[in-house]
């Protein structure tokens, strides 16, 4: 067998799950990045970048939930470690990032209303901090722990 070929074994044969969740926890980083950038320069080109990262994120969350579940079917049985609670949470990340990019897609000028500014901001922060609870479950699945 070729290298190319291992290779290309390999990839059929490896978990997916693991390649896709790095892209909902990068863009709601960089989504969170670009809404406090744009608030500290005032900048409404800023502000569309966090609100695409936020969409690209709710749209990856999907991608990533289902992939995770056939995943943990396939590899563990259906009984990965604490796998509920990674479905409890990235169900959540899935409607905070939805709900966030449908709401400014409606509203786009939420950052600039005195009454839903802060509601805009921080749900840029639950998004983030969502991506890290789910980190840490999925260091527990690769890793083990707790």
């Amino acid at each position: 067998m070729t290298i190319i070929e291992r290779i290309i074994q390999h990839i059929l044969n490896h978990p997916i799950h693991p390649l896709i969740v790095h892209f909902p926890i990068a863009l709601s980083g960089a989504a969170l990045f670009f809404i406090l950038l744009a608030l500290w320069k005032k900048s409404k080109i800023l502000e569309q970048v966090a609100f695409a990262n936020i969409a690209l994120a709710a749209v990856s969350t999907l991608v990533a939930e289902v992939i995770g579940m056939v995943d943990n079917r396939i590899n563990y049985g259906g009984n990965a470690p604490n796998y509920q609670w990674k479905i409890v949470f990235a169900s959540l990340l899935l409607v905070v990032t939805a709900l966030l990019s449908i709401t400014r897609w409606r509203n786009p000028d939420l950052m600039y209303r005195k009454s839903t500014k802060i509601y805009y901001i921080a749900a840029y922060f639950v998004a983030f901090a969502i991506c890290g609870i789910l980190g840490i479950l999925g260091s527990i699945i690769m890793y083990g722990g707790f």
